[in-house]
This record gives C-alpha cells, structure tokens and sequence, in this order.
C-alpha cells in the first residue's frame, strides 16, 4: 500500500479535502503502529501459534483495509492505517517465521531471499501500477488502492488454513506483557518522534517523544536482563552479525 498511497496522496487529498498534516498521518500512522508492535507482534506468534497470529493477523489488516476503502474523512483514515500497522505487526515476523519452519535448513535461505525479492518488487512496482490505475480510471479510484487487499488477503488466509498445519505454541510459557508493554511504548515513542519531525506542525513534540523513547528502551532493557523468561534474548546481541543487521535496519527504517 505505501508506495502505490505516495502517488494517489493528491488524488486523495482533493477527494477526501485532507490538510498537508493529516495527508502524513495517513502515510505515517502505518509505520507507527508497525514499529511499535512487530516486537511483540512477533512474541505473540511464539506463544499462540505461527499459523493461528499469522491468520489473526491478515484478518485484521484486510478489515482495516476495507475501513481505509470506505473512509468518509482523513481520521478515520488516520485511524484505519493505524490498525493496519497492528496487523502488519503481527503478519510480518510470523510471515518468515513459518518460512524459517516450514523449509529445511539448507533452502531456507533461498525461501527467504525468494520473499525478499517478492518485497522488493512489490515496492517497486508499486507507483508504476499505481501511477497507471489513477491515470487511467480517475482520481477516486484510489480506495482501490486499499479494497484489492480484501480478495488478497482471503486467498492467503485459505492457503494458510489449507496448505500449512495447525502448529502448537513453541514456547509454552507465558507471555511477557511486561517486556512487551515497555516495548510498545518505546519504539511508539521513538517512531512518534521521528515522524512528528517532518510532519507539519509536529515537531514541538518530537523531542520529548524521542527522549522518552530512549529512556524507555533502557528501562526495556534492564527489565529484560533481570526477566526469567525474556521477550527477547539479549544475549543474541552478542553476535556481531546479528547486531550488526539490527543496527542498519534501525538507521535505514
């Protein structure tokens, strides 16, 4: 969607009469709540099951797209992007998780750079198709945009009930609502922050939300240290490759 949404943004703005500062939330409200939530959204797939997070996952994404579609004004569009990052959240990591399971160990790098390259077309494309259905159909024809998600997403929950096993919890012991709390605001924060930099009329509180952000994710992580049973090892941290792509994909996100 956020590709193909960059170039049907004007379109929208006229039909939907959205300011400058609520056309960003549109774009940003997606990745705010992703980033917040693929932590947890990922310790959730562990405890209740790859298959059973992943489907919650889509089912959720695809009824906020149907909300996007009908929106009759910039807030609930706001709003409904925003749920969308909760399912992204959730379908994300179980998305390679049940790659990672479902191959054995010697294709499961080429399934993994098989979906890598998926993404990256799909980015790719995304304005060219997206440029092309505007210019065609029309302005208004951008709540397309969000109803192709619908039959997409009942395709890929079929297969999913059809093609992958009910697969019982990895971890059976309880979820670390804790850890995944202080998370959830952490990263909320920092990504509020980053984007309330560039929004109109947002950066009076982007510092305070960065700042907040940082202490939480300290707090994160001493709560996580003295954790019996941790949402993430910190250990793995560790591991120079590991940290390493943590890092870059911090600093490129």
């Amino acid at each position: 969607d956020g590709s193909v949404l960059a170039i049907a943004m004007p379109a929208l703005r006229v039909n939907l009469g959205a300011s400058l500062a609520e056309a960003q939330w549109i774009s940003n409200a997606y990745a705010l709540t992703l980033s917040a939530l693929i932590l947890a959204g990922g310790a959730a797939g562990d405890r209740f099951g790859l298959r059973r997070a992943f489907v919650t996952g889509i089912a959720l994404f695809i009824a906020a797209s149907l909300a996007c579609a009908l929106a009759p004004n910039p807030a609930v569009l706001i709003a409904f992007r925003a749920i969308q990052g909760i399912g992204a959240a959730i379908m994300v990591p179980g998305s390679l998780a049940i790659i990672a399971k479902a191959y054995p160990k010697k294709e499961r790098g080429r399934a993994i750079g098989i979906w890598a390259a998926a993404s990256a077309l799909t980015t790719a494309l995304g304005p060219v198709l997206g440029g092309f259905v505007l210019s065609t159909f029309g302005n208004g024809v951008w709540r397309a945009i969000f109803a192709v998600n619908l039959p997409l997403g009942l395709v890929s929950i079929y297969l999913l009930l059809v093609k992958i096993p009910a697969d019982q919890p990895t971890e059976k012991r309880s979820l670390d609502l804790g850890g995944a709390a202080l998370a959830t605001l952490a990263f909320g924060s920092l990504a509020y922050g980053l984007t309330a930099m560039n929004a109109e009329g947002g950066g009076v509180m982007a510092g305070p939300a960065i700042v907040a952000g940082v202490v939480l994710l300290f707090v994160f992580i001493l709560y996580e240290r003295w954790q019996r049973e941790p949402m993430i090892d910190l250990g793995l941290f560790r591991i120079g490759a590991f940290a390493g792509a943590n890092l870059a994909t911090f600093f490129l996100y």
